[in-house]
This record gives C-alpha cells, sequence and structure tokens, in this order.
C-alpha cells in the first residue's frame, strides 16, 4: 500500500510538471523578450563594429522577420508583402493549426540576425537561452514545435529576399578612388581609412523607389577666397566651440559627445593605439525607440511594429543619404582646415571615414523621428538613457523631432560636419520619413 501511494504521488507530481499551463498564450507574448533581442543584436553590432549603413540593415531584415511572424496574431496589423519592394510569398501558418506566435517571431529574429553578425555563436548563445524559457511556460509540446518550425521557416525566407538585395555583389566592387583635387574627399585622421560603402546606394531600398527619389539640394560650392560662402562655413565649423558663455560651450560639448554614435574610435598615444567600440546612430534610435515602448506599456506587436517601422527608415535613409555622399564627394572640415587654415587643429569628433555631404545623423534622425512620431505622436518628452552604458550621463527631450534636431547640429558642434550638410540633411530626412509614413500600413482601417 505504502509503495502504490508513493508510485500515485510521483505519477501526480509528473503530471503536473509536463501539464499544460492554461495562461500559456498571455504569458507567450511578453514584450520585454522583443525589448531584450533587439538589445541582444545591438550588443552583438557593437562588438563585431559593423558600419552605420550594414548595421541599419541587420536590423531591419531581422525586425522584418520578426514582424512578419507575428502579425498573424493580430487581427488589425498588416502583412508588409506588396508594400516593401520585391517582399512577396512568405510561408503562412497552416489552417486550422494552433501557433504560438510570439514564440515565432523571435525565432524568425534570431535566426535572421544570426545570419546577418559575424559572432554567431553569441546570438545562438541567446537564442538557446530564449527557447529554454518558452520551454517553461509549459504550452502544448505540438504548439512549441511548430511555433519553432514556422518562425524558421519565415526567418529562411526573408534571408532568401535579403540575399537579393545586392549586398553581396558590392563587395567585391572596387573601393573608393582618391583624388588629388581639394574640394573632393579624402582619407582623413588618425586613420586615414577607405571610404566606407562607396556602393551603398545600389543597395535594394525598401519603401522608397530608389537611391535618388529625395535627391537633397547640393552642397555650397568649394571655395577658399575669404569672402566666399564656403569659406565662412567652414569657419564655422572651425569656431563652433569657442563661444564665450562657458556654459553655452560646455552644452554643445555634451551634444557633440551624446550624440558620436561613431561605431569605432582609434586613439593614438605615442606608440600605442587601442580602439573603443560604440553604438551606431541605427543603435541609438533603436534604444529610442525601446524607451517610448516602455514609456507606453506597448505590447509586443506594437513594440516590433515600431522596431520594423524605424529600422526600414534607418534603412531607407542610409541608402538616399549615401547615395549623395559619393555624387557630390565633398571634402571633410578637418582636412580643409588642416590644409589652409590651422594645421594643428583637430575636431572634436573623429571624422568618420566617407564624404561629408549630407549629414548621415541628421538624415536617419529626422527619419527615425518622423516614424516614432506617426506612432506615438508628437511633443513625446522622454528621458534618453541610450547612452548611459558608454559612460555618458542621460539627456531629455520633449519630442523625437527634438532629439533628431539636436542629433543634427551635433555634427556641427563636432567639428564634422557644415551647415548645409546639416540642414539639407534633416530635410532629406524628413521627406523619406513622411513617404515611408504615407506608404507603409502596417495596421488595417
Amino acid at each position: 500500500m505504502k509503495n502504490f501511494l508513493l508510485f500515485s504521488v510521483t505519477i501526480l507530481l509528473f503530471a503536473s510538471c509536463n501539464s499544460v499551463n492554461e495562461n500559456w498564450k498571455a504569458e507567450a507574448a511578453d514584450a520585454e523578450d522583443t525589448h531584450a533581442a533587439m538589445q541582444k543584436l545591438t550588443d552583438i553590432i557593437v562588438h563585431d563594429i559593423f558600419s552605420p549603413p550594414v548595421a541599419a540593415r541587420i536590423y531591419s531584415y531581422a525586425s522584418i522577420a520578426g514582424y512578419e511572424a507575428l502579425q498573424h496574431d493580430y487581427a488589425e496589423y498588416k502583412t508588409l508583402q506588396g508594400q516593401i519592394n520585391e517582399l512577396k510569398n512568405l510561408p503562412q501558418p497552416a489552417a486550422g493549426q494552433e501557433y504560438c506566435y510570439p514564440l515565432a517571431s523571435l525565432q524568425a529574429f534570431t535566426i535572421v540576425g544570426k545570419a546577418l553578425i559575424f559572432s554567431e555563436d553569441k546570438m545562438e548563445e541567446y537564442r538557446a537561452e530564449l527557447l529554454e524559457k518558452y520551454k517553461k511556460i509549459n504550452m502544448p509540446e505540438e504548439v512549441y514545435a511548430r511555433s519553432l518550425a514556422y518562425g524558421e521557416a519565415t526567418a529562411q525566407a526573408i534571408l532568401a529576399w535579403a540575399d537579393k538585395d545586392n549586398y553581396k555583389q558590392t563587395r567585391t566592387f572596387p573601393k573608393y578612388s582618391i583624388s588629388e583635387e581639394s574640394e573632393l574627399w579624402k582619407p582623413t585622421p588618425p586613420d586615414y581609412m577607405d571610404g566606407i560603402e562607396p556602393h551603398w546606394r545600389e543597395i535594394r531600398t525598401l519603401v522608397i523607389d530608389s537611391a535618388q527619389q529625395f535627391r537633397p539640394l547640393p552642397p555650397t560650392a568649394f571655395s577658399l577666397e575669404k569672402d566666399s560662402k564656403f569659406y565662412k562655413e567652414t569657419m564655422e565649423v572651425y569656431k563652433a566651440l569657442e563661444v564665450a558663455d562657458e556654459k553655452e560651450r560646455a552644452e554643445r560639448l555634451a551634444i557633440a559627445k551624446f550624440w558620436d554614435c561613431n561605431p569605432y574610435v582609434s586613439t593614438h598615444s605615442g606608440h600605442v593605439m587601442f580602439a573603443t567600440k560604440k553604438i551606431t546612430p541605427g543603435g541609438h534610435w533603436m534604444g529610442i525607440t525601446k524607451i517610448a515602448c516602455e514609456q507606453n506599456d506597448a505590447d509586443m506587436m506594437r513594440s516590433t511594429e515600431a522596431y520594423t517601422r524605424v529600422s526600414i527608415a534607418l534603412m531607407d535613409a542610409f541608402i538616399a543619404c549615401w547615395d549623395e555622399k559619393y555624387r557630390s564627394n565633398l571634402v571633410r572640415p578637418e582636412t580643409v582646415i588642416n590644409e589652409n587654415i590651422d594645421e594643428d587643429w583637430r575636431p572634436l569628433l573623429q571624422t568618420p571615414p566617407f564624404p561629408e555631404h549630407t549629414s548621415g545623423h541628421s538624415v536617419i534622425s529626422r527619419a527615425s523621428a518622423v516614424a516614432l512620431t506617426e506612432l506615438f505622436g508628437d511633443n513625446f518628452s522622454f528621458a534618453d538613457v541610450t547612452e548611459e552604458p558608454y559612460g555618458l550621463p542621460v539627456r531629455n527631450y520633449k519630442s523625437f523631432y527634438e532629439a533628431s534636431e539636436e542629433a543634427a547640429v551635433s555634427r556641427l558642434y563636432g567639428g564634422i560636419h557644415y551647415r548645409p550638410a546639416i540642414d539639407y540633411g534633416v530635410e532629406q530626412g524628413q521627406q523619406i520619413g513622411e513617404f515611408i509614413a504615407q506608404e507603409l500600413v502596417t495596421r488595417k482601417d
């Protein structure tokens, strides 16, 4: 009798441990898992030192994969197929079968993310931890297996589509050719790196028609005449931190450093050289997206939508911006100042290795701000804690637009852009952002 009771208790305990959790659907749809997955992707992008345009590509494809797998669980949301260039024929869930779409979404996101980075082991380790967490939710085993399979099918379809965006082909294209003409870009100190992504304009866009659709105004004509507009713009950069008001100067320094977002800063001291890794500009706006979602108590779907819309804006904005950069091919302020005004002058920020016009920060920050304003409204006050892990204090903003304006002007204070690149860049980003907001429909009427 005693043995029978012990056997019965053991069977009951085993059954209880393997019983289906009646609340598994609610527990599975946790927006914090979406945020954590995006943060992991950002951490790996920082570790692997991807350039800003390439990082935006990684963010967008991973986000689209996660969105497409998740939107089936929300009747008010629409697929992106037919709205994004060449995105079609994605796998569909089997009719009459039950799925855990949050699990499928995270599976798709992490598989695509892993395929596009270098440190695959880091993403795979994270994915294993994530799947273990979902196992403990105790959903039906067949739902768990079916959801993983659907997430992987979605991921593979997104990767096959991504494979046709001309990225791999551009890896084999010629490097930037340096010219001796004074007005054209040339490598800058301290590392004199080659121009990054000179063929990025040839990457397939997502929503905008082409890299040239929102072509900005050209830069000011190059001239070293002291009464010329270009020379005055150069002097504005040279003297950007020479302000009498110490409080104003301190604020300009703080703004420039906060929005640096240079993924690889090289420091030389005597015979020693060391590098500092930082978040990319796109990564900073992914961080702001998380802040907005959490402040709004956005659920998993709305958070995924936000990351997807912002990352799409980022990718298209970088393609359009890089198109202009390598068309106008304008020399950086550091080069002009060192060769013609002050050979010992150095900008506050390290000059990035690509042409000057337009300012990437200006274009992508405004496009991101438009996307976030469409989702969460204007006059959205928030504390930007994105740069805290990199040793920088919190900055507060009254709106996404205010943050984007500050990101843009930071490039003047940092000594790496002339004023037109900033102003025309903001205009370009606004046009791109508004076009995407109008053309890309994620929710049904």
